[in-house]
């Protein structure tokens, strides 16, 4: 194996506190050093920082990376004043379930490399636009050659082929799909929201996910508030993402239980809706997590810096909370510990920016400032 030393860093973010003048080594992957650069021991390799910043490498827990075409006419729409709503995702599922592997593996593979690039070192993927046994099961099993953080969201939408039985889909889900599935998933996910699936439904969907041996996601609280946030809480769901509109209670739950709260400023830009408070939550004690949710109708957008960026300036997030919630926070909401901080023992996925400071992802938005990425 070859040890590399990473010397010569201006700041390095560890979990407690921002250490200049410092130094790391890796080996076989994994952290195995970390000190004051004027201590650092002989290593096979060596990559001089220059006075940078290096930070944990981003993980994104929210991706719809699974799909064909897009919907540059319902942005613009958007941008016109339409309302957001859930249906749009149904255009979407029709380009997706006429595409080949090949074009989706390559249009997935393409989002992955952008999100690299700019930082992401891990990326959860989830399926949602093939809403059929068949395309369900092929989106999850071409994810998985991307990550091994797949989640199956075949209640994503009630497609309109079920438009008259939801039953009829919500078995559809918990069923057959769910055994074609369940191979190539980790986790299971469902859209708890006014046209999509209400909170009895949720409740169905992720029970069954549950029973065979997926963890638990949730989409909630998007369009308005309801009690979905209260059962990913219940159900013990390690995240519970949007968290757009949230009652007290709501805070309350998430306070008092272990599920992450993880807000996709990139939709809220996309939607022109309310940005989720940020302060409130973090005021309250609850874990919270950023991601990207990069997909073709809401946000698509696979820059985590730029979503760092928009928490600071309109969620109430300091610059260091922006980070811990798009690296730390990510891999609490993946219930990994291995990722999202530098450590000894953990994975050395790292990003040196081009630039003395983390503080510059906010300060200075839109700049490409992510100069190399190991792992």
């Amino acid at each position: 194996m070859t040890a590399t030393l990473i010397d010569n860093i201006g700041l390095l973010v560890e979990p407690e506190r921002e250490r200049p003048n410092a130094a790391l080594v890796y080996d076989a992957g994994l952290i195995s050093w970390i000190g004051d650069s004027s201590s650092a021991p002989a290593a096979d390799a060596r990559i001089d920082a220059d006075g940078r910043c290096v930070i944990p490498g981003f993980v994104d827990t929210h991706s719809h990376l699974m799909f064909a075409g897009d919907r540059t006419d319902e942005f613009v729409s958007r941008m016109a004043g339409r309302k957001y709503e859930a249906g749009g995702i149904r255009s979407t599922v029709t380009a997706t379930r006429a595409a080949s592997d090949e074009e989706l593996l390559s249009n997935a593979t393409r989002f992955v490399a952008e999100m690299r690039a700019q930082g992401t070192t891990t990326v959860e993927i989830k399926s949602g636009y093939g809403l059929t046994t068949l395309d369900e099961a092929r989106s999850l099993a071409l994810a998985r050659r991307l990550t091994p953080e797949t989640t199956y969201l075949g209640a994503h939408v009630v497609p309109l082929e079920y438009a008259d039985d939801v039953a009829g889909y919500v078995e559809l889900v918990t069923g057959a799909m769910l055994d074609a599935a369940a191979p190539h998933a980790k986790w299971i996910d469902v859209f708890c929201e006014a046209g999509a699936f209400d909170v009895d439904q949720a409740r169905t969907i992720l029970t069954a996910g549950i029973a065979r041996g997926l963890g638990a996601r949730m989409h909630a609280g998007q369009l308005g508030a309801s009690g979905g946030v209260r059962l990913a809480v219940e159900l013990g769901a390690a995240s519970v993402d949007h968290c757009t509109f949230l009652s007290e209670s709501d805070i309350d739950d998430l306070a008092a239980g272990s599920t992450v709260a993880t807000l996709l400023p990139g939709v809220e830009f996309s939607t022109r809706q309310p940005y989720p408070d940020a302060r409130r939550l973090l005021a309250a004690g609850v874990t919270v997590a950023l991601a990207c949710d990069c997909n073709p109708g809401s946000s698509f957008t696979s820059s985590m810096p730029f979503c760092i960026a928009v928490a600071v300036r309109d969620m109430g997030m300091t610059p260091a909370e922006a980070l811990r919630a798009a690296t730390a926070g990510g891999a609490a909401a993946l219930q990994r510990d291995d990722i999202g901080t530098i450590a000894v023992g953990n994975r050395a996925d790292l990003v040196i920016l081009d630039a003395p400071s983390y503080v510059h992802l906010a300060y200075r938005p839109g700049v490409p400032l992510v100069s190399r990425v190991i792992g």
